[in-house]
């Protein structure tokens, strides 16, 4: 282990290295090695994401839009209009009450509730990793706070020790010019 890291994980803060959960040992190796913590969300989900899990979240994202909203009231339209319009020639191939249509749409339903459940699931899991990742960077930032104000209060006390040096010249001056 670089001996940068454990000594900036005592300096800042008071604990050991080994005593840090995997998150913070990455966040201090980074910082220690002047090195950026934040990352991009989207490739860090893109990573991890397979081909069945790009597919439900495109047929989601479609499910859930109004084109898909349009297309199916339309569809239902046309089916009902066409088998009233062929009920007449006696050539329907669902007729009133369309069951052949409520099957169908009972079907659209039972595969497309869990391709919804599953692209919800990666979305809580998507939100989880952009949690972790806000950690990361707040970590770091109050790493670097810290640090910082470990710098001023040792250049806040330089000053100081130089004034009282100062001071204790003077005085000693002071002192002597009054004893002659």
């Amino acid at each position: 282990m670089d001996q940068n890291v454990i000594q900036l994980a005592k300096q800042l803060l008071e604990s050991g290295f080994t005593d840090f959960s995997d998150r913070e040992k990455r966040v201090i190796t980074r910082i220690a090695s002047r090195l950026h913590v934040a990352r991009d969300l989207n490739r860090t989900i893109e990573e991890e994401q397979t081909f069945a899990d790009r597919i439900a979240d495109r047929v989601a994202r479609f499910g859930g839009s109004w084109t898909f909203i349009i297309i199916f009231v339309a569809a239902m339209i046309a089916w009902a209009v066409l088998n009233t319009l062929l009920l007449g020639y006696g050539m329907a191939f669902d007729v009133y009450p369309y069951i052949f249509l409520n099957l169908l749409l009972s079907m659209v339903a039972a595969l497309q509730a869990p391709v919804i459940l599953m692209s919800q699931n990666r979305q809580a899991e998507r939100d989880r990793v952009a949690a972790g990742l806000d950690y990361e960077v707040n970590l770091k930032a109050e790493i670097e706070i810290m640090a910082l104000h470990e710098k001023l209060d040792q250049i806040r006390i330089g000053h100081l020790e130089q004034m009282l040096t100062e001071q204790q010249t003077q005085l000693q001056s002071i002192l002597e010019a009054v004893r002659d």
